[in-house]
């Protein structure tokens, strides 16, 4: 008898989502395979035994409310002319990075390992635990605070979630408002947490600051 096809197709999606074969790891060394390495030196070790349990959602326009230019990426990876905008002056010599960034388009980039701390959060705490650097990763989003956010946005940033899940002991997801509240207002109102909440299908329990 002569092999199913449809059942061979199958088996072979398994065995590749499985990571078998000649597929390769989503993760080496707290890289994402799927995200456009951009490699910042804004980062430092994380605490020795403190679990990466939290992921942080901002958002960021450069300058505030423009899209594209590639000025975000140039700040994470200290190389933005403080000259090219009058609004970079009021942030000239910054160090700050996140671990990654989804553009308006929906292109993925990563920017320090997430078994690294990046310098996101600032002066934050979460349940009785300050510095949330030490145990969150860092999602920026192309985007002005209040202000909504595109579709294409969201699918990567669940596919992102989805595959963060797998690789390290989230519990939770927080805006940085949440966790710097008077300080942060991002990502603001206007970012769908109930879509997201829907789409991901976790646990209510992992989102500490919205119940749907």
């Amino acid at each position: 008898m002569s092999p199913n096809p449809d059942r061979a197709q199958a088996a072979s999606v398994a065995k590749t989502r499985a990571g078998s074969g000649n597929a390769p790891p989503l993760w080496c060394d707290g890289w994402y395979a799927l995200a456009r390495r951009l490699e910042s030196t804004n980062f430092n070790l994380r605490p020795d035994a403190v679990p990466i349990d939290m992921v942080v959602l901002h958002s960021i326009s450069l300058p505030p409310g423009q899209f594209g230019g590639g000025f975000i990426q140039d700040l994470f990876t200290n190389q933005l002319d403080w000259d090219a905008h009058p609004y970079f002056q009021s942030i000239r010599g910054a160090q700050v990075s996140s671990h990654f960034l989804i553009a308006r388009d929906a292109t993925l980039s990563q920017f320090v390992s997430c078994d690294h701390r990046a310098w996101h959060a600032g002066l934050s705490s979460f349940q009785g635990r300050t510095n949330c650097n030490d145990f969150s990763i860092g999602v920026e989003l192309e985007g002005l605070e209040g202000q909504t956010f595109e579709p294409a946005q969201y699918t990567t940033l669940v596919q992102l979630c989805q595959a963060l899940k797998l690789q390290y002991p989230l519990e939770f997801l927080v805006g940085h408002e949440h966790i710097a509240p008077g300080r942060k207002q991002d990502p603001g109102a206007g970012f769908d947490w109930a879509g997201l909440q829907l789409a991901l299908q976790w646990e209510p329990e992992c989102y500490p600051f919205f119940s749907k």
